[in-house]
């Protein structure tokens, strides 16, 4: 007899604990949530909605691969809760898998015949299949593909009179354009198609030169900034210049990944580190981020909003760019900056980063993968990702890590952080991420960390949200995207 009123008492404390989850994930406060939720299982694992709600507030904080797992949990304990197959078909979705996603999604509306936004979504979905489908179809081989960077001579396109924005007189890019750009895209000014071809064309040629993984060298007595994702917040990335100074000579950046995508002023904030860049290359130095990719720009928002901005020519240009981009960074030989983090072997040198052929679209394994799409984890050794890919690395494989390459310290960037940072794994890896209240929703600070030379302590800076136009995240998606955030 006991045990049957232990068992109602743990049914009925769950029902709470879910209640404060659900709280929770209101607030925006998903990780809260997420152990919540998590705590509502303990007690009652047989309850399909505590499993489907833990997968949403998952998917909130992109961790795509938990959500699944999550959701799939949901369907076995009730294969007939359709929100089980609608959150699992929308972390599918999130990461580009529309023919899992469409599986999902029938299965919805097989449950819900009557239901209109089940109808809805399923329609949306076979349509992006079949778009899927069709440009599979016209793709062009690899081996056959032309450059579109070869085709384009921007000093044959015409300026009208009528023009009044930022110019670039003759071939070289100055701090007073870059200025007088900066000045436009912050009143929603467009950069003409002429400057912009000019600034993308001669990036690509400065990132075509360098090696995969890039040494860089801070003289003693100065400083060194490295940034995290930006994600197309582009007023925030002009906070950061006004709170630490213009990039220079004198005030080198790093900028780690994800500048592009969620952030609807992602064409503004690419063209401003393009055109630094080509001002004067070693004031900033640019590493491919996970969203600097094709899939991921199809879904989260940047080549709709360069097909707005710019040109469909752009967004192949872009694609082009984004492959050039080097993959790591060692500061002082001391240093390694990558945006997702290590690998699922041991024994990777930096020798190894440096002989990746990155001129491609990231693969779904190896070391480039890995190092675009990876982890820390709180525990030691290895496991698979939260993300779904990728994976996830303890302390244990930071360690030997940096004692394999003679280095101090991981940075990486890539999540999310209540403070715009966490210092972890002893102390041994930061991740640093400048991008405040993330997709206007998750309160989060943004952060910058500075290095000066010799010692290289870490210095970091943390900062809050600017205002913006009314203009939502993810404005440029896939109307049929938006629909899950």
């Amino acid at each position: 007899m006991p045990s049957m009123e232990n068992g109602s008492s743990d049914v009925s404390r769950a029902e709470e604990i879910k209640l404060q989850a659900n709280e929770a994930f209101k607030a925006h406060k998903y990780g809260q949530a997420i152990d919540l939720y998590a705590r509502a299982i303990e007690l009652n694992a047989q309850n399909a909605v505590y499993w489907a709600n833990r997968a949403f507030a998952h998917t909130k904080l992109e961790e795509y691969g938990s959500a699944i797992q999550d959701a799939t949990k949901a369907i076995e304990v009730d294969p007939k809760y359709s929100k089980g197959y609608y959150r699992r078909g929308a972390a599918y979705l999130a990461m580009g898998k529309f023919k899992e996603a469409l599986k999902d999604f029938q299965q919805v509306k097989k449950i819900c015949p009557n239901d209109p936004d089940a109808t809805k979504k399923l329609k949306e979905c076979e349509k992006a299949v079949m778009k899927l489908k069709f440009e599979e179809a016209i793709a062009v081989p690899e081996s056959e593909r032309h450059s579109v960077a070869d085709s384009i001579d921007y000093h044959s396109i015409e300026v009208e009179p009528q023009y009044s924005g930022a110019k670039i007189e003759g071939d070289v890019v100055t701090l007073d354009f870059v200025k007088k750009m900066m000045d436009d895209f912050k009143n929603q000014k467009c950069l003409h198609k002429r400057y912009a071809f000019q600034i993308v064309l001669q990036t690509r040629e400065m990132l075509q030169s360098q090696p995969s993984l890039v040494d860089i060298n801070v003289p003693d007595g100065s400083h060194f900034t490295v940034c995290g994702d930006v994600h197309g917040q582009f007023y925030d990335l002009i906070n950061i210049f006004e709170l630490n100074g213009l990039p220079s000579e004198e005030n080198p950046y790093l900028f780690n990944g994800d500048f592009v995508d969620r952030g609807s002023f992602s064409v503004e904030v690419i063209l401003t580190l393009f055109a630094f860049k080509c001002m004067c290359p070693s004031a900033i130095y640019l590493a491919r981020g996970n969203h600097e990719s094709k899939s991921m720009n199809k879904i989260y928002g940047f080549e709709g909003e360069v097909r707005s901005k710019l040109s469909e020519t752009f967004v192949e240009l872009f694609a082009e760019v984004f492959c050039c981009l080097p993959l790591a960074h060692v500061i002082n030989e001391k240093v390694f900056v990558v945006h997702g983090g290590l690998f699922s072997v041991d024994g990777v040198k930096l020798s190894d980063i440096r002989a990746i052929d990155r001129f491609c679209e990231p693969p779904e394994e190896g070391l480039m993968c890995e190092l675009l799409w990876s982890d820390p984890q709180p525990f030691p050794g290895r496991g698979p990702s939260k993300r779904g890919v990728g994976l996830s690395f303890g302390a244990d494989v930071t360690r030997k890590f940096l004692q394999d390459n003679n280095l101090d310290l991981v940075v990486r960037s890539h999540e999310v952080k209540d403070e715009g940072y966490e210092i972890e794994h002893d102390g041994k890896l930061i991740t640093v991420f400048s991008a405040p209240n993330y997709c206007d929703q998750m309160g989060n600070k943004g952060a910058f960390i500075c290095f000066e030379a010799p010692d290289l302590k870490p210095n970091i800076v943390t900062f809050s949200a600017m205002p913006h136009p009314d203009v939502k995240p993810m404005a440029y998606a896939n109307n049929f995207l938006r629909m899950f955030q």
